[in-house]
This record gives structure tokens, C-alpha cells and sequence, in this order.
């Protein structure tokens, strides 16, 4: 039998004369296991893990056969998937640890042991997500903002010291020391893991998952992992494989290399628009070919991090010599990177050009030569734009119809201007397009220095020709990580990025997630006076509506070395290759050509500055790096004491009805459709991150706490607290809800009243009813980042379930851990049903035999008394989706589970 082969598979690596015991996949082929040899790298890792954790009760046999049979649609079906390890960052952190703290505490009050409540694998947390860009342009812009961080958030900060000392297996990363992927992929990574049990020497690949929808950058050093949910990567932790269904591997053949002129930023902008138009939710993307040979692994990384743009589960880069190369260039162990190798050889799974191609469901090939200078905007990253057509693009899209993603502008509107009179006695004036914010920003660039030292290059040529931004523009420069700096300083480029205003302001996420912090002040007063239509470029990967700053509603990504560009442009209304980028001394054009960088520049400087040693002696400090992080005391306890005054972290209320055993299931009868949204809603659209409006449910409710409006920090720094979150659900500015045709924001119809209010308020008023909640939405529903939140504040609010014609992976596995059951459309959708809102809707077969994928019955009651029904598929994709579903979700599930009573 095929499991009493499992055990010959179990063999020793003998390196420097230690023996390693690893868990060898060639071997399955030789053991009847089918064609291992050719499967793609990716699927290579979840067999070895599969291998390494079979015990036939939470890794079978039949796992197994479906990993090496995944191409076989008789072997769909979950799978496991067990990472090595998990990182946090803190906007998502922060509510993990809250739920976690909020299980201990509940365990203590049913009289059962709190210390139970332990992470069994090792969880880093970097703080990140929390600084903004208040101050900017000056040299005391990064002093002030972390100052300003620390005021605002630390009460978060206290409580993740208290995890720290009170959870096992638990380490936090101070604020300042750079971005979670960054820190990931430069220091954390080690490609293989060695691990000594029961003093066994293991070796096996390095995995992980982190709650933030990036974590797919890894992918790009050959470390499978993935974005998850908060609340599913609470149940990694403490014990939980991650079941999902079998993928299909779509191969990505890359041929050629990438032109002079062309970027990594270019490259995955180009992939993004790609693969959204091929279709690949869900899907694993694995890069094959001889181009690899001419990506770094740097720009590799660049690519891999858009994964969630493009809308795979990830982009995957095989571990091959590019791979050992960046160990050793970013200060690795040179005997681990020697064991690396060693073990992937003989795993079969090290790349070369002799080995053999994998098999694929299906493959695209892109000829890197063909790869242009781009942007992506103004509303979604897959909207590619040639550099060539961006003005003629710019042009369409502002004039364009609200419903046809444009602006709607008259010609009148696009060309009134708005008078601006600074403080020094200075004029300028701003017209439609302007650049409000030019933002080197992001994981996504911002640790590849290759684009980082070609933006320097561009700037050092802007300066010698004595070109300057307009003072209009908000310029800031947030790194990656603190080796960043350091080499932009020893090359001699950081002075010239500050003097066009680029200064670090933050090592952090900053304006990718919306922490951009105030516009000009003359600016802004413009916006709101004569309502100028101004733009944002960014080094980010996303710029959805409402996301970047609230009063920019056009948003590009790019390159850092076109944020630059359009930083001395102040327009995204022009053409690079007709028009001036600005004038020298001598009043003479000076165009984008004159300034761009030179290729071998770029590389000359990289081999130069960027060194080991640098990495080396920045992650050697790390931990003592902030000197206000080390200053804060917390004492360590079992229990966390709840502050029930505190508006930043409250006592989780996800357990407080939660019953020993779970309550039977029942069909949703006579429930009220809260909301009608579009395609391409986002999580940012669901539950924004940004600034909390005063005049709004969340902003009101601190208002009663006496806080002042300075003080409400961000939405992504009250996560610890549901009185703020759930008010803040659907409360993006951007949100339209078609039962209210025309009204822009978090508004709903509520029925049968007929008042327009906010979301909220209505949903407090269905509470007391006790009406049941649907919501309704187009294609794409939950795209974005990982924020578990968007899911919470759903099922807080009292929505029972989401009817979508389809769903991104990450929220619709959020929705089921909440217990809200994702519904999607059959060959219908919310305008073919003639659905406007005030209909009552009765949901049936939810309570008879409910499996995965089940087709279930929708009852329309409109008004007028007629009737009619339509179906809907659960997407409840596999066995362990409805044992959450059929819990209320995981967290009681896994409480449950520690409780020790039997889960039905």
C-alpha cells in the first residue's frame, strides 16, 4: 500500500558533516506516485509539506495524491498547507492579537486554561502601517512623523509589547526599521528551514503566510507563501492547517530581456493587466523560461508582490542561482547559503536551464522586449498606460462618464484654474490634473534598489539643469527598509531627491495605504472651493477610489523614477515626448529624455554601494533601532487587562454569545438587501484604512468620547476596537449603492421607512428589528487587501450573507471565517434580476444538508407582492468551509476546539 511507502521517503542530507533527516519528493515518483519530476516548483513545496506533516488525520493520503495528481480534475478537491512560519503586520496584527487575548480571556471566564492560547509556529509582527506623512519636504520630516506615531498609537503599541512577553513563539519588529515585506525578503527568508526534533536535524523550505495580501513578494526569492485573512492565520497559528482547494498552475513563460529603458515597476504593471485579462483568481502563476535568467531577484520580488493586483493566490519564481546570488549579495550566512543549495539539488527543486519544463494547465508567454515605460490608473492597478499615451488617456478618462470609470468633465471644468497665494508671497496656480502627491512609497519598489538609484540618477540630472518641482506638489520618500538609506547616502543621490523635496519622511507603508497625511494647505482649500480634479503619482500597487487621500480622486502607479518626473512636470496632462518635463536657467525646455537615467549607471552605482555589509549591519541593530519602541514597559500577564474606556483596543465581541456547542443552522428568511454595489469593490471600498472623517458614524463616536479630530488617527489604527470598525464598515467616501442612484459614500435606503442614512445607523435600526441583512455586488467582490476587517464589520453589522457574481480569494475565505455565507450568482446578477433594493429576500437549502458548492434558492418578494426565485451557488469551496460556516466561523470553532468539546 502507498502509505507504507510514506516512511522510505524519509532520507539524510550529510552537509559539512552533519546529517539533515529531510522528507525527499523525488522519491514518491519511484514509490508509484505519479510524474514528480515535472511538477511545477510550487506544487513541489506543498507536497513536501504535505509529506513532512502526514498523519492521516489532518495531512491524508488522499492530500497527498492530489497535490502529485493536481492537474487531474478526478483529484480536485482541498488540500493542506502548513506554513513554517507567519507574518503580521501591525494594522492587521493588532486585531489578531486582540482576538487572541480576547479567546484567553474567555477561556478563563468558562474556567478552562488561557495558555493554551499559543502560537505553536513563529509569528514576526513589524509595525509599518502606522506612520503618516504629516511632515514632508523638510529635514525634519521623518523626526516629526515618528513623534507624531507615537503620540497617536501608544496604547497599540503597549499591547503588542504585552503579546510579545505574554505569547509564545511571538516577535514584534519595531516601528521604523522598515516594511514587512521588505524585512521578509532581506532578512527573515532562509529558503530552507532547519529545525532540531526530538533531536532530529530537520531541512525543508521555508513557507509562510502573512495577514497582508502582499506577503506574496517572497514568492519572488522562492518561499511559497500567500496573503490570508487575520482570522485565518489565527487558526495557522494555533494549530490549524490551511485547507484549500487544489489549484490550477498557470505557467508564465518569459523570453528575451527587458529593454534600457524598461523597469521592474513596468514589467509588473505589464503582467498585472495581463493576467487580469486572462483570469486568474485563485490560481497559482509560476515563472518559466530562459528569460529568468535575466530578471534579478529584486525585480523578481517587484513582480511577485502585484500578485494580488493580478489576482492569483501567487506569482511564483523557482529557487535558482539568482536566488543564491541574493543571499549572499543581502549578507546571508555564506555556509547556509552553501546548505540552500545543497538541499534544493537534491530535492530536485533548484532551477537550472538543464532542467526539465513542468507541466502546466495552461501557459502565456510575454517577451520581456516587448515591456514599455508605464503607468496604471487612475481608479484600478490592471489599467495599464503606455508613458507614450498618458496624455491622450488622461484626457479620455476625465471626460469619460461616472459609469464608464471616467470623471465626467466638461472642457470648461477641465480647464479652469484655481488661483494659489502661499504664505512666502509665492503664486501658482492649479488646473485639472496637477500633481498634489508625488510619493516614493511601498513594498512593492521600495527595496529594489535598481529603480530606487535610477529615481536618485533622474533627480541628480533635474538639479545639474536646474529644474524644480512646483511648490503645489507633496513630495515624500519612504523606504523600504533602513538599508535604502544608507546606500542612497553613500552614493551621493539622497541630496539630490531632497532637494526636489523627496526627504525620508517614514520607514513604512505611508501613501500606498492611504497614510499620505494633509495636501499643501493651499491646495486643499483649492479642492474644496473650486473642486479641481488633482492627481496622485506613486511608487504603490494600488490606487483605488478613496484610497490614497480623499480629496484625490485620480491615482497613478509608477516607477519611483516617473514619480520623479511627474514631480517636476505637476501635471499627469502631458506628453514627455512633445512637451518640456520644465525649463533650465536659461528659460530652455528640458524633456524627459535629457534627464532619464542611463542603465549602466544604474548598475555601476548598484555593484558599487549596494554591499552585504550594509544588510548585514542594519539587521545586526535592528531590534535597538528606536530608542522610543525600547522605552515602552509592559508587564507581562496572562490575561490582558481590558481598558473599557480605551478607543484603540476593547474586548473582542465575536465570543460573546458563543454557545459550547454550535446552534443548529438555519435558512435566512425575510432579510433586507442593505446594499447594491458594483464590479471591483474593494475592501478598501468595504472597510476603509485612511482617515476618519468628523462627520461620519466612526468620527462621531469619538467626537462623544471627547476626541478631538487630530486625534482620530486612521481606521487602520482603531482595528483593536469594533465600536469604531463596524461604524466604519461601508463608509468609504467612494462607495455607490445603487439603491441610492447619485449619492457618493456610505448611504443606504433604509426600508420600509424610505430615509437615506448611513450604513450603519440603518444597520442599527434593522438590529432592533431584528431584520437580517443581504448585500449585493457585481464581479470582483472583496478585491484588495487582506483586511479581515471588511469581513468582521460585515457580520457585526448583522449581514448574513454576500451575493456577488464573483468573489477575490482572501475576502470571500474572510467572509466564511466570519459566518457570513458568500452566495454567487448563476447566469445572472443583481440588473438582469431587475433587483433595485426594497425587495425582501428569503434564502433556502441552507439548512438541509449543506455542502460544498451547494446550490441554493433565492426568494424575491418585491413590494407589489409578486414574486420569483433564482439560484445561487455557496461558495463554501470545501469540507472544512462549512465546518466553519456551520460554527459561526473560526474563532469559535477554535475556541471550541481548545474547550475540547466535540465540533458537529
Amino acid at each position: 500500500m502507498l502509505e507504507n511507502k510514506i516512511g522510505m521517503n524519509k532520507k539524510t542530507l550529510t552537509f559539512e558533516g552533519k546529517d539533515y533527516t529531510y522528507y525527499c519528493i523525488k522519491s514518491l515518483e519511484e514509490n508509484g506516485f505519479g510524474d514528480v519530476s515535472r511538477l511545477p516548483y510550487s506544487m513541489k513545496v506543498l507536497l513536501e509539506c504535505a509529506l513532512r506533516n502526514y498523519d492521516e488525520k489532518l495531512v491524508t493520503m488522499d492530500h497527498i495524491k492530489r497535490i502529485t495528481h493536481w492537474n487531474n480534475d478526478d483529484f480536485k478537491d482541498e488540500i493542506p498547507f502548513i506554513p513554517s512560519r507567519i507574518v503580521l503586520q501591525d494594522f492587521t496584527g493588532v486585531p489578531v492579537v486582540v482576538d487572541l487575548a480576547g479567546m484567553r480571556s474567555k477561556m478563563e471566564e468558562i474556567g478552562g486554561d488561557p495558555n493554551k492560547i499559543n502560537p505553536i509556529v513563529p509569528v514576526d509582527l513589524i509595525i509599518d502601517h502606522s506612520v503618516i506623512m504629516d511632515a514632508f519636504g523638510s529635514t525634519d520630516a521623518l523626526t516629526t512623523n515618528v513623534n507624531k506615531e507615537f503620540e497617536r498609537n501608544t496604547e497599540r503599541y503597549q499591547l503588542l509589547k504585552w503579546a510579545q512577553s505574554s505569547f509564545s513563539n511571538f516577535r514584534v519588529f519595531p516601528p521604523s526599521v522598515g516594511i514587512i515585506h521588505q524585512v521578509n525578503l532581506e532578512y527573515l527568508a532562509t529558503v530552507a528551514t532547519t529545525k532540531t526534533v526530538n533531536n532530529e536535524h530537520m531541512i525543508f523550505p521555508d513557507s509562510l503566510v502573512g495577514t497582508d495580501s502582499h506577503t506574496t513578494m517572497i514568492n519572488g526569492i522562492g518561499v511559497l507563501g500567500w496573503g490570508v485573512g487575520g482570522i485565518e492565520a489565527e487558526a495557522g497559528m494555533l494549530g490549524q492547517p490551511l485547507y484549500f482547494l487544489t489549484p490550477d498552475v498557470v505557467g508564465l513563460k518569459l523570453s528575451g530581456k527587458l529593454p534600457e529603458n524598461a523597469t521592474a515597476t513596468d514589467l509588473a504593471l505589464t503582467i498585472t493587466r495581463l493576467l487580469r485579462e486572462e483570469g486568474v483568481v485563485g490560481k497559482f502563476v509560476e515563472y518559466f523560461g530562459e528569460g529568468l535568467n535575466n530578471i534579478s531577484v529584486e525585480d523578481r520580488a517587484t513582480v511577485a508582490n502585484m500578485c494580488p493586483e493580478y489576482g492569483a493566490t501567487v506569482g511564483f519564481f523557482p529557487v535558482d542561482t539568482q536566488t543564491l546570488d541574493y543571499l549572499r549579495a543581502t549578507g546571508r550566512d555564506e555556509k547556509h547559503i552553501a546548505l540552500v543549495e545543497s538541499y534544493y539539488k537534491a530535492q530536485g527543486m533548484l532551477r537550472t536551464n538543464d532542467s526539465p519544463e513542468p507541466v502546466f494547465a495552461t501557459t502565456i508567454h510575454l517577451d520581456l522586449s516587448t515591456v514599455e515605460p508605464s503607468l496604471s490608473g487612475p481608479k484600478r492597478p490592471q489599467d495599464q498606460i503606455f508613458l507614450k499615451s498618458m496624455k491622450e488617456r488622461f484626457l479620455d478618462v476625465i471626460t469619460a462618464p461616472l459609469d464608464k470609470n471616467g470623471y465626467n468633465l466638461s472642457e470648461s471644468q477641465l480647464n479652469m484654474t484655481s488661483d494659489l497665494d502661499y504664505k512666502d508671497g509665492k503664486k501658482e496656480k492649479l488646473k485639472s490634473g496637477a500633481v498634489a502627491i508625488a510619493s516614493i512609497t511601498s513594498c512593492t519598489n521600495t527595496s529594489n534598489p535598481y529603480v530606487l538609484i535610477g529615481a536618485g540618477l533622474l533627480a541628480k540630472k533635474a538639479v545639474e539643469l536646474g529644474l524644480q518641482k512646483p511648490n503645489y506638489v507633496k513630495t515624500s520618500l519612504a523606504p523600504g527598509s533602513l538599508v535604502v538609506t544608507e546606500y542612497l547616502e553613500k552614493s551621493g543621490l539622497l541630496p539630490y531627491l531632497e532637494n526636489l523635496g523627496f526627504y525620508v519622511s517614514g520607514y513604512g507603508c505611508a501613501t500606498c495605504i492611504g497614510n499620505s497625511g494633509p495636501l499643501v494647505d493651499e491646495v486643499s482649500e483649492a479642492i474644496k472651493k473650486d473642486d479641481i480634479t488633482v492627481a496622485a503619482v506613486l511608487s504603490g500597487n494600488r490606487n483605488f477610489e478613496g484610497r490614497i487621500h480623499p480629496q484625490v480622486k485620480m491615482n497613478y502607479l509608477a516607477s519611483p523614477i516617473l514619480v520623479v518626473a511627474y514631480a517636476l512636470a505637476g501635471t499627469v496632462n502631458i506628453d514627455f515626448d512633445k512637451e518640456p518635463i520644465g525649463f533650465n536657467d536659461k528659460n530652455e525646455g528640458v524633456y524627459l529624455k535629457d534627464i532619464w537615467p542611463n542603465f549602466s549607471d544604474i548598475n555601476t552605482i548598484v555593484k558599487e554601494f549596494v554591499k552585504p555589509e550594509i544588510y548585514k549591519d542594519k539587521y545586526n541593530e535592528i531590534f535597538e533601532a528606536n530608542d522610543r519602541w525600547n522605552q515602552l514597559e509592559m508587564a507581562k500577564s496572562d490575561i490582558y487587562k481590558w481598558d473599557e474606556n480605551s478607543t484603540y483596543i476593547k474586548m473582542p465581541p465575536f465570543f460573546d454569545e458563543m454557545e459550547i456547542h454550535p446552534s443548529v443552522i438555519r435558512d435566512i428568511y425575510n432579510s433586507n438587501i442593505l446594499a447594491i454595489l458594483g464590479d471591483s469593490v474593494t475592501t478598501d471600498h468595504i472597510s476603509p484604512a485612511g482617515s476618519i472623517p468628523e462627520a461620519s458614524p466612526a468620527g462621531n463616536h469619538l467626537t462623544a468620547q471627547n476626541i478631538s479630530p487630530e486625534f482620530f488617527n486612521s481606521y487602520g489604527a482603531r482595528r483593536g476596537t469594533h465600536e469604531v470598525m463596524m461604524r466604519g464598515t461601508f463608509a468609504n467616501i467612494r462607495i455607490r449603492n445603487k439603491m441610492i442612484p447619485g449619492v457618493e459614500g456610505g448611504f443606504t435606503n433604509h426600508i420600509p421607512s424610505g430615509e437615506i442614512m448611513p450604513i450603519y445607523d440603518a444597520c442599527m435600526k434593522y438590529k432592533e428589528s431584528q431584520t437580517p441583512l443581504i448585500v449585493i455586488a457585481g464581479k470582483e467582490y472583496g478585491t484588495g487587501s487582506s483586511r479581515d476587517w471588511a469581513a468582521k464589520g460585515t457580520s457585526l453589522l448583522g449581514v448574513k450573507a454576500v451575493i456577488a457574481e464573483s468573489f477575490e480569494r482572501i475576502h470571500r475565505s474572510n467572509l466564511v471565517g466570519m459566518g457570513v455565507l458568500p452566495l454567487q450568482f448563476i447566469d445572472s446578477n443583481a440588473e438582469s434580476l431587475g433587483l433595485i433594493g426594497n425587495e425582501i429576500l428569503t434564502i433556502t437549502g441552507i439548512a438541509n444538508n449543506l455542502h460544498p458548492n451547494k446550490k441554493l434558492v433565492v426568494n424575491v418578494n418585491r413590494p407589489d407582492g409578486s414574486t420569483f426565485d433564482f439560484e445561487v451557488l455557496a461558495r463554501l469551496d470545501s469540507s472544512i468551509d462549512v465546518e466553519y460556516y456551520l460554527n459561526g466561523g473560526i474563532l469559535p470553532m477554535m475556541l471550541r476546539n481548545f474547550i475540547g468539546e466535540p465540533i458537529k
